[in-house]
């Protein structure tokens, strides 16, 4: 029902604007979020909760996975209302397509890459230079993963990503790299800073060097073209930008694109 006409019909039946007005505020929604694997900790654990709190009438549920797979998952049909992404390429691939609202796009956060071990590793890998010295590396998958994307570049940068290549087990997710170097079943493995951050089993070797990446680690956020929510949609993405969810991104380890 339109809610023009809710409004219409909620005053032949002797309401007051107001009153409608509030009646309408309550109609309970459920947005559906499109998000990178490593924003569901800070998401589920407090974002969405703040979010949730102060609109009553909504409700969130989030699918986390890598950004090319949640791409391929728009483009085929998945009814989201919010896509945020690790890397720029998924995004703009989708508001190419005209499957995004190109001017709901906000470059909202910044990431490091980092390499990482297990916490009581013996590894003697000290940096990216000197990767290949592991006998397993995992990354995750350049084709869908953009944390294995931008592996990829800084490794072939530096000239050793064809030696890494034939080492490395390749992740659907950077959380599956992450859980790989925790087990010990991946002597090191390429992951970004704030997944390193969330977990108490590995320890950073080092980042990226200076100069590997062309472009930084960029997380961007945008309404699907399709959200049958626009306006809650529009309301989470503007939450994000607040100075309480920005607080929350920086203390998972995510630094503020300026």
């Amino acid at each position: 029902m339109k809610k023009g006409f809710k409004v219409l019909l909620c005053m032949m039946m002797g309401a007051s604007l107001v009153g409608c007005a509030q009646s309408q505020e309550k109609e309970n929604v459920t947005l559906t979020i499109a998000a990178a694997a490593s924003l569901e900790n800070c998401y589920k654990d407090e974002l969405i909760p703040m979010f949730e709190k102060d609109h009553s009438n909504v409700k969130i549920e989030g699918t986390y996975d890598s950004s090319g797979k949640l791409q391929t998952q728009i483009e085929e049909g998945l009814e989201a209302d919010v896509f945020m992404s690790a890397a720029t390429k998924q995004m703009n691939a989708l508001v190419d397509e005209k499957l995004i609202e190109s001017s709901s796009v906000v470059n909202l956060l910044e990431n490091k890459l980092v390499l990482i071990t297990k916490k009581d590793s013996q590894t003697k890998v000290t940096g990216f230079h000197d990767i290949t010295q592991a006998s397993t590396i995992a990354l995750g998958d350049p084709e869908s993963v953009p944390a294995g994307q931008y592996a990829k570049e800084a490794l072939t940068n530096i000239k050793n990503y064809d030696v890494v290549q034939k080492k490395a087990s390749l992740g659907t997710n950077v959380t599956e790299v992450l859980s790989w170097v925790e087990s010990g079943s991946a002597e090191v493995g390429i992951v970004y800073a704030t997944d390193a951050a969330s977990s108490d089993k590995v320890q950073v070797i080092a980042e990226a060097p200076e100069g590997s990446l062309k472009t930084p680690v960029i997380y961007p956020v945008a309404m699907v073209a399709k959200s049958k929510h626009s306006e809650e949609a529009k309301a989470f993405i503007e939450f994000l930008q607040s100075e309480e969810a920005l607080k929350v991104f920086e203390k998972y380890g995510f630094t503020i694109n300026k």
